[in-house]
């Protein structure tokens, strides 16, 4: 029998009075894959995420998350649902009179499943896994570099352990160095870890290097779907436009070397 998809969107259509959002997304994400959701700005990318969790409700359709149907669900059972998940805003979205440390250990006291002594080895694991220390942890986030920012918001967002991270423009602000130590962190917890992934991105080597799938969304529609080398076989005009340009074409033929 196959495994039912972590994530399954049938016929979802979003409103907002008379502005039409979404209509008609199918799509399916299972266990362990990596799907990023690409369009321009104001395309519904991160309200696509947000539904897929239940964060918000869609016009019409049915979003099914871990197997059950999230319009069929108290609250309570909704909540529990909510602790399989991690999820790392744009920017980080870090307490800013918390540090670090109090930064991750938030979730931790908020589940109220966790003693205080056992929060702590948490923290520092969390902190261990993304490459942060002592200092860092006792620092501030107004005193962390964009990309500590990001590792921080990562260790976070990790600290239950979820089924499924979400990250919305994790490579966002961040040099390309930082931004490319952060994709190889990314991709070495994900290996280690195996939890399944949904990210709003714009980055190209984001795309390449981590994605299993990819949705384009533009005009309402999911104009494309499929991996990365599927999408990027897309007649779709604007689908074109953005994986045919110089940067995107100098990002996948240095892949396909790569692989020769």
């Amino acid at each position: 029998m196959n495994e039912e998809p972590v994530i399954r969107m049938e016929n979802v259509g979003t409103r907002f009075g008379d502005q039409v959002v979404h209509r008609d997304i199918n799509l399916s994400v299972n266990r362990g894959q990596i799907l990023g959701i690409v369009g321009r700005s104001g395309s519904g990318k991160t309200t696509l995420m947000r539904e897929m969790i239940g964060l918000q409700q869609p016009s019409e359709g049915s979003v099914h998350l871990f197997g059950r149907a999230l319009d069929e669900l108290e609250p309570d059972e909704l909540a529990g649902l909510h602790q399989r998940c991690g999820m790392l805003f744009q920017g980080g979205a870090l307490f800013s009179a918390f540090n670090v440390f109090e930064n991750i250990a938030f979730p931790l006291r908020e589940s109220r499943f966790v003693e205080e002594s056992l929060v702590r080895k948490l923290v520092c694991m969390k902190l261990g896994m993304v490459g942060l220390g002592r200092e860092a942890a006792l620092a501030l986030p107004a005193e962390l570099s964009g990309g500590m920012v990001k590792r921080a918001a990562l260790a976070r967002a990790l600290a239950l352990e979820p089924e499924l991270l979400l990250l919305d423009e994790p490579t966002s602000g961040l040099d390309p160095l930082a931004s490319e130590e952060f994709i190889k962190l990314l991709s070495a917890l994900h290996q280690e870890l195996r939890f399944t992934l949904v990210m709003v991105t714009h980055d190209l080597d984001v795309m390449h290097d981590l994605c299993d799938l990819l949705a384009v969304l533009a005009d309402g529609r999911l104009l494309a779907y499929g991996s990365p080398a599927e999408v990027r076989e897309s007649e779709e005009p604007l689908v074109r436009e953005f994986f045919h340009g110089v940067h995107a074409e100098r990002v996948f033929a240095n892949a396909a070397e790569g692989a020769a």
